[in-house]
């Protein structure tokens, strides 16, 4: 991908990899490196940052890549509950890794309890790396993704570090994604 734009409006984003909120003025050249689970990974001259999906007008991005995930979604409204909190968690990147955070083998456990008010999810997920700054974004999109799923009625992801991840926990569909096969 890598291609460079210039920002037509200022733009919050997420530093990487120490997750901080920066301000990105109008006319910042960055470069897109990763369009992956809605959010953008750009490079700046400070560095690698994350943008919102929300923020694709700034970016340029056309519309109609908006409405094929749209289609997607759609499709999924048959789907068991359990299935579309998968098919959610999927659309969750490390914004240095082109591999979803289910297939990157991070997912350690998803547990759906009905209650009164419709479903709790509980998630235990980990990092690749326990010092990462990202790890608190990443975790936040994993519950706002769930959460955006109306029968959701309360979703907790909880970082664990027990068992420590290495790359056999990778699924064969990310390891194709990266080349390991």
């Amino acid at each position: 991908m890598h291609e460079e734009v210039s920002l037509t409006r200022e733009v919050d984003a997420i530093q990487i990899p120490s997750g901080d909120t920066i301000t990105l003025p109008a006319g910042t050249p960055v470069v897109i490196t990763q369009t992956l689970g809605g959010t953008y990974t750009v490079a700046t001259s400070a560095g690698l940052a994350r943008i919102s999906s929300t923020d694709t007008d700034a970016l340029g991005v056309d519309p109609e890549e908006k409405a094929a995930k749209q289609e997607e979604e759609n499709r999924l409204k048959d789907a068991t509950l359990e299935e579309q909190v998968w098919h959610q968690m999927k659309q969750v990147f490390d914004p240095e890794i082109p591999v979803d955070i289910v297939n990157l083998g991070l997912v350690y456990d998803c547990k759906l309890t009905e209650v009164e008010e419709g479903t709790d999810v509980d998630v235990k997920m980990t990092l690749t790396a326990p010092g990462c700054g990202m790890g608190p974004v990443i975790a936040a999109d994993a519950q706002a993704r769930i959460m955006s799923l109306s029968e959701i009625n309360d979703a907790r992801v909880e970082l664990v570090w027990d068992p420590a991840w290495n790359q056999d926990m990778i699924s064969e569909e990310g390891k194709m994604k990266l080349g390991m096969v």
